[in-house]
């Protein structure tokens, strides 16, 4: 069943940006490859944590916002896990007014 997800990983403070960008193309090029559309990608850059992970108090985040089977979930959150880069990430299935407030979200960021 095709569902609208949204993910955000937080990627280790330490890589550099070329690294920072291979990783989130391992992952988009992951849900493209096993059959999900990536619907938007917003990297929200280097902030601060709001506790201490791994004692790190900063990282890297980043958002995709993808449609994709429910099966190809349970096998990205495989790769995250995998991924020593990273740190922690959330994946979560959005219903029709996540979707909504998702689109005006990004119509009010595309109108600044």
């Amino acid at each position: 069943m095709i569902k609208q997800y949204e993910t955000v990983f937080i990627a280790t403070p330490v890589l550099s940006e070329a690294q920072m960008k291979e990783a989130v193309a391992k992952y988009t090029g992951f849900i493209k490859d096993n059959g999900g559309e990536i619907v938007y990608e917003e990297d929200w850059g280097l902030r601060q944590l709001a506790y201490p992970i791994q004692k790190r108090t900063s990282g890297f985040y980043y958002l995709i916002e993808f449609k994709a089977d429910t099966q190809l979930i349970a096998d990205l959150e495989t790769q995250y896990r995998r991924d020593e880069r990273i740190i922690r990430f959330l994946t979560f299935a959005m219903d029709k007014h996540a979707v909504a407030y998702a689109e005006k979200r990004r119509a009010n960021k595309q109108a600044k």
